[in-house]
């Protein structure tokens, strides 16, 4: 049985992953408004991800016993100046899971909780990862800069990105 403060941090985590694909989709709404497709395209994928990780903490929560509570989405931002913008939103978005995963970790350590803490060292692994995806794209972005041929060929790229779940 999770201990109370600790469910209702997981409560609230998978609210926010389910958050975070709403904005992911707001960043392919933005991508695709403006033609960016393979953008729009990354976007929904990744929001397909975050998806995953909220239903990851969903099923964790009942397997231990708990209650998996919903609240309220709140609207993300829909409007960006340029695709470069809605990565670094995205980067910071990402930097903000990660520090909420630490402190869920703290709290699964204070409470000497080894299943949680096993548990959550798959998505502190996964933030590196996340986090590090973001800065590449970022410093590929600010790279290209104006080049429209080149921008053209890393949006197909990203046309191409798809998000398998896990077994």
């Amino acid at each position: 049985m999770l201990n109370e403060d600790l469910l209702n941090a997981l409560n609230e985590q998978m609210n926010h992953e389910f958050y975070a694909a709403h904005a992911y989709m707001a960043m392919a709404a933005f991508c695709d408004d403006n033609s960016y497709e393979g953008f729009a395209n990354f976007y929904i994928q990744q929001a397909k991800e975050e998806r995953f990780h909220g239903k990851k903490i969903y099923d964790y929560i009942n397997d231990r016993g708990g209650h998996a509570l919903f609240s309220s989405i709140l609207a993300p931002k829909t409007e960006f100046s340029s695709i470069l913008e809605t990565f670094k939103d995205g980067l910071a978005q990402e930097q903000e899971v990660t520090r909420r995963f630490y402190n869920l970790s703290d709290l699964a350590t204070k409470d000497k909780d080894y299943a949680t803490i096993s548990f959550l060292n798959w998505f502190l692994d996964e933030q590196v990862e996340e986090e590090a995806m973001f800065e590449t794209h970022i410093d590929y972005l600010n790279r290209i800069g104006d080049d429209s041929n080149t921008l053209y060929l890393y949006e197909k790229e990203l046309a191409a990105r798809s998000f398998e779940e896990e077994a």
